[in-house]
């Protein structure tokens, strides 16, 4: 195997496990390794590829380049993964903060990505849809940042403290014995149709509003949004979203948003949001617990935003850029905030959780729902697939989601990335033109991840590159 000459300094004994890893799987150039590792740019779980592929001429038929992997260390090719996590992969995540915040962006600013510059004068919201109370819990700072008294109560459990932000008590309940723990899971694991109902209602609440039937009101508004779900600390979702009310025309082809008839107006979305949201309500199965209907929490935060990029002046009004970066922050985070994990549970892991950093709370919420998911026990909850989600405390739906009419998708954006850099290499002569040739490829997954020497390595690798910042 032949060395890297220019390998840093600081990694002088980390090469020697990377050696082993590598030797172990293959005889090639550490070189060569090095090189796959900087492509990756940071991305600290990379899909592991086998195969090979041909670029044919499409004139001739003449086979103009031919790859395998079996040329490379481990006779494998290296990709990234391409997780939103930014615990699991901040490289990879921070690619995908970055298309989420143009996605939203897009459908706020218009003028580019199939989005006109119109939308900046339709009614738009950001909405803060949050879970009911499940028990009385630590509070931290409020919005303002000044730190309250927790819960001064007469009767039931009290705290007098005023809590830091950084306090590792914030969300913990202050009785657990009587905590609504079932309740909890029951309602992250129907979160999801709780949005898909308030989006239902919410058409219904527009028309009621507006004095129209709700066949009218389709044929000339449509209901356009994108949202993102956050974990509070207590280990409860709820979501941010931009809503945004659209007009329709069937004279209109291409599908690209119009201006709403002048009726359709901030404060009429306001309201059918409020009313929308208090009207929702599903039935829980009954297991013995406190909460037997699912509904929305009282907090429900309205704020319209304004049209430009001007800073959040007077607390009610938000700047689009403002709405877009928050929007974005959170779409490349799990249940981190909760103190849970980011991987599946496994049976095993049950009784170690607080070993692993799980705080009590949020170690009690694992259990409650991998309980639920007993198949024996509890069958009629079995699509929920509680086990597989108590990592994510019985929540599954998707982290980042969108209405079809709000902007452009996250594949568009990845394809013009591509589109991108294929281009650049045309323009250096290292790929052909797309017209006149044709890529025949066959790939199979081979694994994922490093080796830990290939890991303690890339990291290092990739921090000297970086100056520090793997992202």
């Amino acid at each position: 195997m032949t060395l890297a000459p220019d390998l840093p300094i600081l990694v002088g004994d980390l090469v020697g496990p990377v050696i082993r890893d590598l030797t172990r799987h293959s005889g090639r150039d550490l070189n060569r390794w090095i090189q796959q590792v900087q492509r990756l740019r940071g991305c600290r779980e990379p899909i592991r590829l086998t195969g090979e592929a041909l670029t044919v001429d499409t004139a001739t038929g003449e086979v103009l380049t031919r790859y395998s992997t079996r040329a490379e260390p481990h006779g494998q090719l290296l990709i990234r993964c391409g997780n939103r996590r930014a615990s699991r992969c901040p490289s990879c995540a921070e690619t995908y903060r970055r298309d989420t915040f143009h996605l939203i962006r897009s459908g706020l600013l218009g003028g580019s990505k199939g989005v006109p510059e119109t939308v900046r004068t339709h009614p738009r919201v950001f909405v803060t849809l949050t879970a009911p109370s499940f028990g009385p819990v630590h509070r931290g700072p409020g919005k303002d940042g000044q730190a309250v008294i927790c819960h001064p109560r007469r009767t039931g459990p009290a705290c007098y403290e005023r809590h830091t932000a950084d306090d590792p008590r914030i969300g913990q309940p202050l009785d657990p014995a009587t905590y609504d723990y079932i309740g909890h899971i029951l309602w992250n694991a129907h979160a999801g149709d709780l949005w898909r109902r308030f989006t239902i209602y919410l058409r219904r609440h527009l028309a009621g509003a507006a004095g129209l039937t709700q066949a009218t009101l389709n044929r000339l508004v449509k209901v356009s949004f994108a949202k993102v779900a956050e974990y509070q600390a207590r280990g409860v979702v709820h979501f941010h979203a931009v809503i945004r009310l659209d007009g329709r025309t069937d004279n209109h082809g291409d599908g690209s948003p119009i201006t709403p008839p002048d009726w359709a107006t901030v404060q009429l979305l306001d309201g059918a949001i409020r009313t929308a949201a208090k009207a929702v309500r599903l039935t829980a199965p009954d297991l013995g617990q406190p909460t037997r209907h699912l509904v929305w929490g009282e907090q429900v935060d309205v704020r319209p935003i304004d049209p430009g990029d001007l800073e959040d002046t007077d607390g009610d009004r938000l700047a689009e850029q403002k709405v877009a970066a928050y929007v974005a922050k959170y779409a490349t985070k799990a249940a981190e905030s909760a103190s849970t994990l980011d991987r599946r549970i496994r049976s095993h892991d049950l009784s170690r959780l607080v070993e692993q950093g799980v705080t009590e709370h949020a170690a009690r919420l694992i259990r409650t729902a991998w309980t639920l998911g007993d198949p024996i026990k509890h069958p009629e909850l079995l699509g929920l697939r509680l086990r597989a989600w108590a990592h994510m405390l019985g929540f599954r739906g998707h982290f980042s989601t969108r209405s079809r009419a709000y902007s452009t998708t996250m594949t568009a954006l990845r394809q013009a990335r591509a589109d991108y850099r294929q281009a650049q290499l045309r323009e250096t002569g290292f790929a052909f033109e797309p017209d006149t040739t044709l890529v025949l490829a066959h790939w199979r997954f081979a694994g994922q991840g490093f080796t830990p020497g290939e890991a303690a390595l890339a990291l290092q690798l990739t921090n000297d590159t970086a100056g520090g910042n793997s992202s």
